[in-house]
């Protein structure tokens, strides 16, 4: 695990310049850095810089960047790749000097070119630069684990593990791109390839983009629509089979990525799915895991008690912390700093406090996550089956509503909420994805001007008829890596802490795609398979209670602690200096918000999340757009 970043330019670039971008991604990796140039061909220097945190090889043999025996190829690299063993065993005349993955990784790529990434399990963000072939390749994973940003302007290319070291850059202009905003306060993250600057792009999980002579084309090596498809024609019809090849499966996934040559725990917050990694690393360890979880003084809140039970039956080397409302609103301060971009997902706070929890012990942790996207486990999926069921219906109330001399608006305004949203959902493109229109429409309003579409408007090249199933690949192609994954990088990485997932292995993700759907959801049963797995190791009455999340009261900060810096930034003048926001609409809004609640009685907008999103975005403009790093 660690922190990358480069450039190939014309621009003169030194290495002190190039140290300083390394260096604001210290927290990335604490353990050793590399910074070095190279002469190109036609104008162009190259700059490789990473930042390290040791976790398999601890010696120098795993510096980088590291280069081939005959100096064709360098990389830097930031992740793991769990099957760099078996990959070895192809290439037995490879006379390799380390135990790292980074040089299986140079070495894979001079016996396979670049396809060689076909080959890696793990999460990755890797830069290749090719001497012989004046090329530069930049990889990410499959699903999206290891974050990788690049700035592409006049024929010049700078990547980064993150935005820092690009605001770093010489000459580069934070020029923020306005048209993504309504869809972040939307959503409450930025979407890949997007980003909230003007000619900076995330690299989209699965992706390769290759630089040449100042070109860059970029391809999917890896695409959740075409292995869907493909995977789906075969599959499973014994759910006996299906389960026991799964939890195999599982056991392989959980097995590689407790290779470690530093100490590894896990999470465990007494769900199904940490649970269940947690048992199986149990399992196959010698000895008890260690295991993390955080609790809330809100009983409603709180799975503490449910994650101590979990692991004292399993025999883990438990540790949990007791987290107060004040504890974690003093995380508030810091959001800015270690998600370098806009982020409002407010359960980054806990996530935050229980990585700096478990880093006290441990320096890899295994996480749950991808569970509920591959397996059904969101209450969202139940709403979506319901949602489909009456779609019929809806068309019909909605031609109704277009009979001449109705005005649709009109009547639509005086039907039932439910029936409003099922009504207006007749785009092909979004049936998943319907919503309080006020609530879209306010997002809009917030940022006038021309936009990007709030929805993603693609969801028929899934081709998939089942509307839960449509709308877990869209979660697998935008929420899992966009939000989940971004949080959990950034949380863990804030104190130099590793999250290995093994739900989100490869050979786990294709194997759910051959599953029935029936196997994950049947009769409003969510993660089915998943759960019968589980029973394997835990009794069912610990496991089995209703879903619970981590959770902010980020409507009573907005409305008490946080109440006159929200109004600061809602202030007329400030608003229209700025020149993002519109200054009268907000000032209504904050009104509203502040007089009737939620949007006032019957409005349906939901103006909390919206104005937290909007706070959020505020905090991280006084912090990166007017202070500059810190």
């Amino acid at each position: 695990m660690c922190g990358i970043c480069g450039y190939i330019s014309k621009n003169r670039i030194s290495e002190e310049q190039l140290r300083a971008m390394n260096d604001t991604m210290y927290h990335r990796g604490p353990d050793d850095f590399g910074v070095e140039i190279y002469p190109g061909k036609d104008g162009y220097a190259i700059g490789f810089a990473q930042r390290r945190l040791s976790i398999m090889d601890l010696s120098s043999l795993g510096h980088q960047p590291m280069h081939s025996k005959e100096g064709r190829i360098s990389v830097v690299y930031n992740g793991e790749i769990y099957n760099f063993q078996e990959i070895k065993k192809e290439m037995p005349d490879y006379a390799f000097l380390s135990n790292c993955d980074t040089e299986v990784i140079i070495a894979a790529y001079l016996k396979w070119g670049i396809s060689c990434v076909e080959k890696f399990n793990g999460m990755f963000a890797i830069a290749i630069y090719d001497r012989e072939k004046d090329e530069i390749y930049l990889v990410r994973d499959r699903i999206g684990k290891k974050p990788l940003y690049y700035w592409i302007k006049d024929g010049n290319l700078v990547f980064a593990s993150e935005l820092k070291p690009i605001f770093a850059c010489p000459g580069f202009d934070k020029k923020i791109r306005r048209e993504v905003l309504p869809r972040y306060l939307y959503h409450q993250y930025i979407t890949a390839p997007d980003t909230i600057f003007e000619d900076v792009y995330k690299l989209e999980p699965g992706s390769v983009l290759k630089f040449h002579l100042g070109e860059i084309h970029t391809y999917k090596y890896w695409d959740i629509k075409d292995v869907h498809k493909r995977q789906k024609a075969n599959p499973v019809k014994s759910y006996a089979e299906a389960k026991e090849e799964l939890k195999k499966l599982l056991t392989d996934a959980v097995r590689l990525r407790m290779i470690s040559d530093v100490p590894l725990g896990s999470f465990l917050s007494g769900g199904y799915d940490s649970s269940l990694v947690t048992a199986i690393a149990q399992s196959v360890s010698d000895e008890p895991v260690k295991t993390f979880s955080i609790g809330f003084h809100e009983e409603k809140f709180n799975e503490a008690k449910y994650a101590k039970e979990v692991a004292k039956h399993l025999g883990t080397k438990h540790t949990e912390l007791y987290i107060s409302e004040r504890e974690m609103f003093e995380q508030v301060a810091s959001i800015a700093k270690y998600y370098d971009e806009p982020f409002a997902d407010s359960s980054q706070i806990p996530s935050m406090l229980v990585a700096g929890l478990a880093k006290k012990d441990v320096t890899v942790v295994l996480s749950g996550d991808g569970g509920d996207e591959f397996f059904c486990g969101y209450n969202l999926y139940d709403k979506v089956g319901q949602a489909q069921k009456v779609d019929a219906l809806g068309a019909m109330t909605y031609g109704l509503f277009n009979l001449p001399g109705i005005k649709q608006a009109d009547l639509l305004k005086k039907m039932p909420f439910k029936v409003q949203i099922i009504a207006s959902n007749r785009n092909k493109e979004t049936k998943t994805q319907f919503g309080v229109n006020h609530y879209y429409e306010a997002a809009i309003k917030m940022v006038p001007g021309k936009h990007i579409p709030l929805l993603y408007e693609f969801e028929s090249k899934y081709e998939e008829k089942n509307w839960q199933e449509r709308r877990m690949l869209l979660d697998m192609d935008t929420y899992i890596s966009g939000d989940i994954l971004c949080k959990v990088d950034r949380a863990t990485m804030k104190y130099s802490l590793e999250a290995r997932c093994p739900i989100l292995d490869p050979n786990v993700m294709e194997y759910s795609f051959r599953l029935p759907h029936s196997f994950k959801y049947d009769n409003h049963v969510k993660k089915r398979i998943l759960k019968d797995i589980a029973y394997d190791y835990i009794p069912k009455e610990l496991l089995e209670r209703p879903k619970v999340g981590f959770a902010v009261p980020r409507d009573k900060w907005l409305r008490g602690p946080l109440k006159e810096q929200l109004t600061d930034y809602c202030n007329r003048d400030f608003l229209k200096k700025q020149d993002i926001f519109d200054a009268d609409y907000m000032e209504r809004m904050l009104h509203s918000y502040f007089e009737y609640g939620d949007g006032g009685p019957s409005s349906g907008a939901n103006y909390s999340k919206l104005l937290w999103a909007f706070f959020v975005f505020e905090q991280w403009y006084d912090f990166y757009m007017r202070e500059g790093l810190s």
